[in-house]
């Protein structure tokens, strides 16, 4: 039986690669801010936005482990948690879940097969096709709101916050991690302007929780909260944390609050960033805690905290030889990379291998890795929007200038010989790291783990 779209008629997809194509083949429609399309895809669905409590997760680098803390937490105390993120590190169905588990095959076909006349018809008018974020955000709340049914969505922000898709929603409580350089050419050239796309997830009334800490973006964060009318939990204002151990794969914390402290939390999530991610999720929880009426049992919630995992952030993947993948793919994100590198692994050498997209600023980027190089091997990712490895290494060159401690460079494009290289080198006291897009850690990941390619993507 076929579906009837105008004067179009096709057949429903029976097969989940089949809708996933379809959704993929929106990827040219590019990344176009603005809320026009999705406000009508949710119109035409009955609104099943208003009917789901909402952690709205906005922020340059921390996002994803956030969203993995909230969602580790929130399911140990016993509620039943939808998660939202992108990009997706193995498959498509990554970035949709419920209790950590993926959206099921079945599912996906139902409901994209649902959203697809929406699509068709409005790409017909002015307002051109939905894009492939935009239709993946539609699913996403009609999976939580007509099929699962969780207590609370915790969603991230695709890009930015004031004009994201994701910015359809009305949370109960609104996370902003930090605020960096990158997306600039989307989202603005300065801090302020970053600053200012981000906190457009502020709501009237919705409370905010922030570890953004520098003066000009909290200021600007701080004017959209009073323009709202609504409280802002900013870090070293409202709450805090101190590090008092560190080791690897175990961090302890303790936290202060303005309701209450509590004295030791437990993560097992590396480098130093992590604490600061997880005392903003734990102030998140405290708000939810006070205002919303959640239940939390302290035992339940340390445990969710310790169990929390997020995968290609400071991830030993093999111990024999040790193997790190991080997706350090900005400025911010190479100098939290460099930090823990210094902080928390140990090593005789260090052997990095990188690859990049060509959308970034990475001068800055190897500023903060190469003083840690034994050996840089440059690599290109499986991806359309790949940085050429000549290219990257040049730039290398021109960052070293004249360093006198300069690591071996070597370039090789096809990440799986490069791959075999860097564990070839790698004795047993080194360090072998993969850093760089998300797209390459998602292909090395899928390789090292399962011996299969990766679905990544956007």
């Amino acid at each position: 039986m076929s579906e009837t779209n105008g004067s179009r008629a096709y057949a429903p997809f029976t097969e989940v690669h089949q809708a996933i194509d379809w959704i993929n083949s929106l990827i040219p429609f590019g990344i176009r801010p603005g809320l026009e399309r999705i406000e009508l895809m949710m119109e035409r669905l009955q609104h099943p936005e208003r009917r789901l409590k909402f952690i709205h997760v906005a922020g340059t680098n921390g996002k994803g482990s956030t969203c993995a803390i909230l969602t580790s937490a929130l399911m140990a105390a016993g509620y039943d948690v939808g998660t939202f993120t992108s990009p997706y590190i193995e498959k498509f169905t990554n970035r949709f879940k419920y209790n950590n588990e993926d959206i099921s095959d079945s599912v996906l076909v139902d409901l994209t097969n649902q959203i697809r006349p929406i699509v068709e018809d409005i790409s017909q008018t002015s307002l051109g096709s939905p894009t492939m974020f935009e239709v993946s955000t539609a699913i996403a709340i009609l999976f939580y709101a007509t099929v699962c049914y969780p207590d609370v969505v915790v969603l991230e922000t695709g890009l930015g916050g004031r004009l994201d898709v994701t910015n359809i929603v009305t949370p109960i409580v609104s996370v902003i991690t930090n605020i960096g350089h990158d997306h600039m050419d989307i989202l603005g050239d300065t801090i302020e302007k970053i600053a200012f796309e981000k906190a457009g997830i502020i709501k009237p009334g919705v409370p905010v929780v922030t570890t953004v800490e520098q003066p000009e973006a909290l200021e600007i964060i701080r004017t959209k909260a009073s323009e709202c009318q609504t409280t802002l939990y900013a870090l070293n204002e409202k709450f805090s944390f101190e590090r008092t151990h560190a080791m690897e794969n175990e961090q302890v914390f303790a936290f202060q609050g303005p309701f209450r402290d509590i004295k030791k939390v437990v993560i097992t999530l590396n480098g130093a960033h992590q604490l600061k991610n997880a005392a903003l999720a734990l102030m998140t929880l405290e708000v939810l805690r006070q205002y919303m009426a959640f239940v939390m049992e302290d035992e339940q919630l340390l445990q969710g905290f310790k169990q929390a995992a997020w995968p290609g952030r400071l991830e030993m993947l093999r111990e024999q030889p040790r193997l790190l993948v991080d997706g350090a793919h900005n400025p911010e994100g190479a100098e939290t990379l460099a930090q823990a590198l210094k902080d928390t692994y140990r090593f005789d050498q260090c052997h990095i291998m990188m690859g990049m997209l060509s959308t970034k600023h990475h001068r800055d980027v190897l500023r903060h890795i190469l003083p840690l190089a034994d050996t840089l091997i440059i690599t290109e990712p499986d991806f359309r929007k790949k940085m050429d490895a000549e290219d990257l290494a040049q730039l290398a060159e021109d960052v070293l200038g004249s360093d006198s401690k300069r690591p071996h460079i070597i370039i090789e494009p096809d990440w799986r010989k490069a791959l075999d290289q860097l564990q070839t080198m790698t004795a047993q006291g080194d360090l072998a790291v993969v850093t760089g897009t998300l797209y390459l850690i998602s292909d090395v990941r899928s390789h090292v783990l399962y011996q299969t390619d990766s679905q990544k993507g956007w």
